[in-house]
């Protein structure tokens, strides 16, 4: 009798753990893979591509705004929010689908059920089934995480039910101010909602760039959201279908709908952690990872946003594949975080790669920053009230562009190739080198050759 049944063990069946199951099949371990919900993980099933979806929709009624200057006279239009959450529900099965088949395709086998350890090598199935597994992969993401308790708190709804809401809001409070939050906010506005933003913090988008920060704000109030910062919601009233939020500044709104997006918490409870040995990372809450993504017991592995590391499908993906090559196809492989582009879809978008002014002038001596905001062209007829901002960060040391940050139109578009560059360790010169495309917006980012500020860091005596 063979000493385990499988190779490997997935536990999860979202972009990290498929690939990694995928690519360690292809290289020829028996592999199986438990997934308690639906294949394709929060990206697929209720995260990246039906919020895109939903981004795309509610981007609509700019189109039809902008139109009239354009010459267009359009009809009343009307919206349906079912028939938008139905056709998005049928792509998101088809993607389901083909997660399921492909993986299949490349040999693994897929267990629609729940998985847990009972020891380092054993997994218990829902099913009662016990799987033996040389090899054991744990990637089970991140769930959103509504923080303390507060009275009310059972009338909050988060992104997971916000994409199978019967009805669109009229009005709705959305606490947070990452990610998730603006893409939900412009989302719900861009259908017509009153859409008022909580954030305990002085501006949104903590972490990013601070003009940035300021530039998305703005935008987005010019739009005719409400964004009220450094204040909290403390407790929540319900009468009849409405709701109140007292907030911690004295002041209450009402609403229909109220939505926290104030953070996302790694799902490593219930699955035997202890019973295997795995260790979790004190600072941040997920498995606790070497570079390899291996765990503290020396055949379990955790990838994606189980790790709590850097919380985006392309990473989990990369770590998943790296993993399979590493183990399966003898090779080690090790994943790189550095320089990572990301993008958040609130309108307009954003999309940054690299470093932040703030972070540059703490690393290098001399920084010089290239920044600009203008009117798009296509606003210069449709008379739209909006502008984009490009911002390259350059130490100016090496003249190496350490930071590209977009927001406007296409962003995130432009970012990937930007992020191309900045991996390479491209130049200003090698900007400035670089024809222009006209008429883009892109151009502006080879055509800003005059510093708008210079960071010299003086030595400490």
């Amino acid at each position: 009798m063979a000493e385990f049944d499988t190779d490997l063990f997935v536990i999860g069946g979202g972009s990290g753990g498929v690939r990694a199951a995928r690519i360690a099949a292809l290289h020829g371990a028996r592999v199986m893979i438990a997934e308690e919900y639906r294949m394709g993980g929060t990206c697929v099933i209720r995260g990246c591509v039906p919020k895109k979806l939903l981004v795309y929709a509610s981007h609509i009624h700019h189109e039809i705004e902008d139109a009239a200057g354009f010459g267009w006279t359009i009809p009343q239009v009307s919206f349906d929010w079912p028939t938008l959450i139905a056709n998005k529900d049928k792509e998101i099965a088809r993607l389901e689908a083909a997660y399921t088949a492909n993986v299949e395709k490349a040999g693994a086998r897929v267990v629609k059920t729940r998985a847990e350890f009972e020891d380092a090598h054993t997994l218990k199935l829902a099913s009662g089934e016990r799987v033996r597994s040389k090899y054991v992969l744990i990637a089970t993401g991140g769930a959103p995480n509504h923080g303390a308790p507060i009275p009310g708190i059972e009338h909050v709804i988060s992104s997971n039910e916000a994409f199978h809401l019967p009805s669109l809001p009229r009005r709705i409070l959305i606490q947070g101010g990452g990610y998730i939050a603006l893409e939900f906010a412009c989302i719900f506005a861009g259908f017509g909602s009153d859409v008022t933003v909580v954030y305990r913090g002085d501006n949104v988008l903590r972490g990013f760039d601070d003009d940035v920060r300021a530039h998305v704000r703005s935008e987005m109030e010019k739009e005719g959201i409400t964004i009220l910062t450094g204040c909290t919601v403390k407790s929540i009233d319900k009468h009849g279908k409405d709701f109140t939020s007292h907030l911690s500044n004295g002041s209450s709104i009402g609403s229909d709908r109220v939505m926290f997006a104030i953070g996302r918490h790694p799902n490593v409870a219930n699955l035997g952690l202890e019973k295997a040995g795995v260790g979790i990372n004190p600072g941040n809450g997920g498995i606790a990872v070497d570079g390899f993504s291996r765990s503290s017991v020396p055949h379990i592995y955790a990838i994606g946003d189980v790790t709590h590391r850097l919380n985006l499908t392309p990473v989990a993906i990369r770590e998943g594949h790296a993993f399979a090559d590493t183990v399966f196809g003898k090779r080690q492989v090790h994943v790189d975080h550095a320089n990572v582009p990301t993008a958040v879809f609130c309108q307009p978008e954003v999309g940054t790669v690299g470093l932040t002014e703030t972070q540059a002038r703490a690393q290098f001596t001399h920084v010089d920053i290239y920044k600009t905001t203008f009117r798009p062209m296509k606003a210069t007829i449709s008379g739209r009230d909006t502008r984009m901002l490009m911002k390259l960060i350059v130490d100016a040391t090496s003249d190496r562009v350490v930071g590209c940050h977009i927001v406007g139109d296409g962003a995130a578009e432009m970012v990937q190739l930007i992020g191309i560059a900045v991996k390479m360790k491209a130049t200003k010169a090698d900007f400035d080198a670089t024809m222009a495309l006209h008429p883009t917006a892109a151009e502006e980012l080879v055509t800003m050759h005059n510093p708008t500020a210079r960071h010299v860091r003086q030595a400490a005596e």
